[in-house]
């Protein structure tokens, strides 16, 4: 084993220099130049088309960072990123549009419209579990409204976020937009610059601290943050269909996805034919895939393994884990304690607790008792 010392010159270079580079853009945006149609539209068309350029290039990076296959990079990070750049760019003219109003008659013959003002620079922090869609996404609106803006990638995904920090510069305005990499440390330095707005996604924990440190300087904040997101599978629905679909939706980049089905509440007269034809369903969509579905990292594979080691259920297919390859086989836990891990913490991964209701009112009290989930 050997060690190196790092000359202070080397240091120095490989640490961003976030004031300057936030001087930069706040003087790029009193400059006027990202209120204009044009550089609007440029911009987005620009964003769109480094999505498309570098499929084969985002691709691989997702495959190193989240064992992510090119269908699933293409689905929900190339295409749907491109697609939103691609929209926006449609429709930003009609969305500057002054939308005029009438005014009290005692205010006549005065006049009043609606004019939408751009906040000014904003910083973007993004997640990792969908690195490009979850960071780039944000910034087409920012775009889109006419602000200058910073990018945070999530250090938790570095090939990506490397790879956002070549290409950004390659494509975009350099005097507008600007990807700072690294951790923790660098997103509370950044939210300490005192930004006009700051969007961030991610876990509630971090959120919460976001919004602490935003809050000294008064800045506006966009959380999009996680939760426990129900399906309520009813006595008179289509089992084939539900099962598939549910089954598929839940191993979706590894179940690592917000909107993932976090518990089923299935009515007891049909829960045994959802039980089977989900296990069917899942041995039929992961026949290639022996090995389980990769987690981000070691923190994210012990977290997920502990739940489960934890829960009180019936594990009916998966269970197993391999933390060499720090890898989860899709798991079904049948009827585990309302009060475990499992049933109250986001669960992130491809674990899928699925839960005995009488009936449709029933499900809906229970998800209705606990924290508002974030989708249904």
């Amino acid at each position: 084993m050997t060690t190196e010392s790092v000359a202070p010159e080397s240091v120095a270079a490989s640490t961003p220099d976030i004031p300057g580079t936030v001087r930069r853009l706040r003087d790029t945006f009193a400059s006027g130049r990202t209120r204009s149609l044009e550089w609007r539209k440029q911009q987005l068309q620009a964003l769109e088309k480094m999505m498309l350029d570098n499929e084969a290039a985002v691709a691989a990076a997702l495959e190193e960072d989240l064992g992510r296959k090119p269908f699933e990079a293409w689905l929900a990070d190339i295409a749907s990123t491109a697609g939103e750049a691609k929209d926006a760019a449609k429709n930003v003219r009609k969305w500057m549009r002054r939308k005029y109003r009438l005014l009290e008659m005692s205010q006549l013959p005065g006049r009043g419209w609606v004019e939408h003002e751009p906040y000014g620079t904003v910083l973007v922090i993004g997640a990792w579990n969908f690195p490009f869609v979850l960071t780039l996404g944000p910034a087409v609106g920012a775009i889109a409204a006419g602000n200058t803006v910073v990018l945070k990638p999530s250090e938790v995904c570095p090939a990506s976020s490397a790879l956002m920090a070549e290409l950004v510069p390659k494509y975009l305005d350099n005097d507008a937009i600007a990807v700072i990499e690294g951790d923790g440390a660098v997103s509370q330095e950044l939210i300490a610059q005192g930004f006009d707005h700051i969007c961030f996604t991610g876990g509630t924990e971090i959120g919460r601290k976001v919004y602490e440190g935003a809050a000294s300087h008064l800045t506006p904040v966009t959380l999009e943050l996680g939760g426990k997101s129900p399906v309520i599978v009813s006595a008179d629905a289509d089992i084939d269909v539900a099962a598939k679909r549910i089954a598929w939706t839940k191993l979706i980049n590894s179940g690592q996805i917000c909107i993932a089905p976090d518990y089923v509440l299935a009515d007891a007269k049909i829960r045994d034919e959802l039980v089977d034809k989900i296990k069917a369903a899942v041995t039929t969509f992961e026949s290639e895939n022996p090995g389980g579905k990769r987690i981000v990292n070691e923190r994210h594979f012990d977290r997920l393994t502990t739940s489960l080691a934890a829960t009180k259920g019936n594990v009916v297919i998966g269970g197993a884990s391999d933390a060499s390859t720090i890898s989860i086989q899709p798991t079904v836990v049948v009827d585990p304690d309302p009060a475990e891990p499992l049933m109250t913490d986001e669960i992130f991964g491809p674990i899928l607790p699925i839960m005995t209701m009488q009936s449709l009112d029933d499900a809906i009290g229970f998800v209705n008792s606990r924290p508002k989930p974030l989708a249904v």
